[in-house]
């Protein structure tokens, strides 16, 4: 910014110039101005000292004659070369100062009302790589708050915040970009989407009122029928949560590799019910970790000094969370205690949604928790794993042994 102000200061010492200069050529016209009216009295005393030497009798006429022809002379010479007299205004030498004063004054009131200085900033800093995320979320919250019309300035920082696990702040940035950018059923999608994880994954008339909205909008709505499954799974209303998922596989492009993560979703619902999932559906775990490239072997175990404190029957929950990413996990497995230690395998087969997958991100973290209510958003104990690859080759061993925070 240093090279904006000093243009402006050039401008400002240009605009000056044209007030002060005509002030400054006023104060020579007003020394010349008063050297002539010296001369002139002086021309004037030397008058009146012949006139009174000549009623002295020291000068006859012809004597006073020639001293007033050398006084006339010598007033003539030292008033040569000056400017006519010109009547003196007081009122021209202030109103120069005046607005010599108020010009800058003005002119920075008037920039910091209309001026975009911080937008140029931004403009400048965007054409830079941000060195970190938090960088960048400092840069779209600084944009948003220059350009608060902006719907996509708004949509971008939504976006990033989910992506740094701040669903409430993700979810007030999307009610803006609604607000700005009209009611359109993808972006009342994922307002529901960030308002749900910003509630600890609890259902609400509100979330149920978003989700209708988007699809009587869109009947295909992707994150609306997504979501809604995911909450008719986490409340053990599997065959809603087959039917949302139906809808959205049915939905995506035959080509969408996100396809078999929904449908491996589905036939965990209707393992759930009892039923029996399509052939088409169905797949050794193995297989599709080589279809996606992506998979995690995970050994599972309680600390001795939890066995005592947890219950054969109580959920264990292994999931895999995105280490830079929305907090909602990537695959999950359930199981029991009972059934500790337990060896199982993560993959994109698990995925929960189509759009978050282990192989769409380079590292993530594991978790176990253990929940007696068989609720996996809380729980009693868990324990987690150090960032990996999802392609990690190496078996995670995961221990139980911490409890969970309220």
């Amino acid at each position: 910014m240093i090279d904006f102000w000093i243009g402006a200061g050039l401008l400002l010492l240009a605009a000056l110039a044209f007030l002060l200069l005509p002030l400054l050529r006023g104060r020579g016209v007003q020394a010349e101005e008063d050297r002539t009216a010296l001369n002139v009295a002086l021309y004037q005393e030397r008058l009146g000292e012949l006139a009174a030497q000549q009623a002295a009798g020291t000068l006859d006429s012809e004597q006073l004659e020639a001293g007033r022809a050398d006084a006339a002379r010598e007033l003539l010479d030292d008033t040569e070369g000056t400017t006519p007299t010109r009547h003196n205004n007081h009122l021209g030498r202030v109103v120069p100062l005046i607005a010599a004063i108020l010009v800058p004054l003005v002119g920075y009131g008037l920039y910091l009302h209309w001026g975009a200085s911080d937008k140029l900033q931004l403009a400048r800093e965007f054409t830079e790589q941000p060195a970190t995320m938090e960088e960048m979320v400092g840069r779209l919250e600084r944009a948003v708050k220059a350009q608060p019309e902006s719907a996509e300035a708004w949509y971008f920082l939504a976006k990033t915040y989910m992506n740094r696990e701040r669903p409430a702040d993700a979810a007030t940035a999307f009610e803006q970009v609604v607000k700005l950018a009209g009611r359109q059923p993808e972006l009342l999608g994922q307002w529901a989407q960030a308002l749900y994880f910003a509630g600890d994954r609890q259902w609400s008339k509100q979330l149920q009122q978003l989700t209708d909205e988007a699809l009587r909008g869109d009947p295909h709505e992707v994150t609306s029928l997504g979501l809604l499954g995911i909450a008719a799974y986490e409340e053990e209303r599997f065959a809603e949560a087959i039917g949302f998922w139906e809808r959205l596989v049915a939905t995506l492009p035959a080509e969408d590799p996100s396809r078999e993560a929904i449908q491996g979703g589905i036939a965990r619902a209707r393992e759930q019910l009892g039923e029996t999932a399509p052939a088409s559906v169905t797949k050794p775990a193995g297989e599709m970790v080589a279809e996606t490239g992506a998979g995690l072997t995970v050994e599972v175990q309680l600390a001795a000094e939890v066995v005592d404190k947890v219950r054969p029957t109580d959920a264990v929950f292994i999931f895999a969370r995105a280490l830079s990413g929305p907090p909602m996990p990537l695959a999950v497995k359930r199981i029991t205690v009972a059934d500790l230690p337990a060896t199982v395998n993560l993959s994109d087969a698990d995925a929960m949604t189509p759009q978050l997958r282990l192989s769409n991100f380079e590292q993530v973290r594991l978790f176990a928790r253990v929940s007696r209510d068989g609720n996996a958003t809380r729980g009693e104990w868990q324990g987690s794993s150090e960032p990996l690859a999802p392609d990690d080759a190496d078996a995670v061993k995961l221990t139980i042994d911490q409890p969970v925070a309220p």
